[in-house]
C-alpha cells in the first residue's frame, strides 16, 4: 500500500481482506449466548468472521457437527455476507493462514482459561507469525456459563432459558427427552 492510499484510508482489496479477517474457533456444543457475545463482539473489530466448528477426535459431542453447524447458522439467518461457517479439523492457525486470517478470536471466561490460552497462542505464533491471537473477555453476564455446564443442567431438567439461543434450548429439550 502506498503512503497516499494509507493517508486517505484506502485499501487495496486483498490487503483489506487479509487485515479484517478472524477466525473464531470452537466445539460449540451447544453454541451459547456466551459464544454469541463474543461473535458479535467479534464483528465489530473484523468485517468478517468465519466461526470455525472444530471436529475433535478424542471428544464425543452431544450434537452431529450437521446439527452444530446448523444451530450457529440459525444464529445468524441475514449475516451471510459478514459470517462464515465451517467445520475445521487439524491444525487451526494453519487453517487460518488459509483463509487469509490476521486473527484468532478467543473468549475468555476467568484467569483459569487465560493459562491455556496463553500458552496455545504462543506455540500458534511460532507456529504462523502472521496470525494474531485476540482475546476478549466474555460480557459479565455469560462469565459461569460454559457449553459443558448448559448440557449438564439440561440432561437434569434445569431451565437453561436465555443461556442460549430459544432454537438451541429446543434441540436440548428434543436431544434428552430421546434419552
Amino acid at each position: 500500500m502506498t503512503t497516499e492510499q494509507q493517508q486517505a484510508g484506502e485499501w487495496v482489496a486483498g490487503e483489506a481482506a487479509a487485515h479484517k479477517l478472524a477466525v473464531y474457533p470452537g466445539t460449540f456444543d451447544p453454541i451459547t449466548m456466551g459464544h454469541l457475545d463474543i461473535i458479535n463482539r467479534g464483528l465489530e473489530i473484523f468485517d468478517r468472521v468465519v466461526i470455525a466448528v472444530a471436529v475433535h477426535p478424542a471428544k464425543t459431542p452431544l450434537f452431529s457437527l450437521e446439527e452444530r453447524l446448523q444451530m450457529i447458522r440459525s444464529c445468524f439467518p441475514a449475516d451471510e455476507q459478514r459470517l462464515e461457517v465451517e467445520a475445521v479439523q487439524g491444525l487451526l492457525v494453519n487453517y487460518a493462514a488459509q483463509k487469509g486470517a490476521t486473527a484468532i478470536i478467543r473468549g475468555l471466561r476467568a484467569v483459569s482459561d487465560f493459562d491455556y490460552e496463553f500458552q496455545l497462542a504462543l506455540m500458534n505464533r511460532r507456529l504462523q507469525r502472521e496470525v494474531e491471537t485476540v482475546f476478549l473477555m466474555t460480557g459479565f453476564r455469560w462469565i459461569f456459563i460454559s457449553s459443558s455446564i448448559i448440557k449438564d443442567a439440561a440432561r437434569h431438567g434445569g431451565d437453561v432459558s436465555g443461556l442460549v439461543p430459544d432454537h438451541v434450548q429446543e434441540c436440548l429439550r428434543a436431544k434428552f427427552a430421546r434419552g
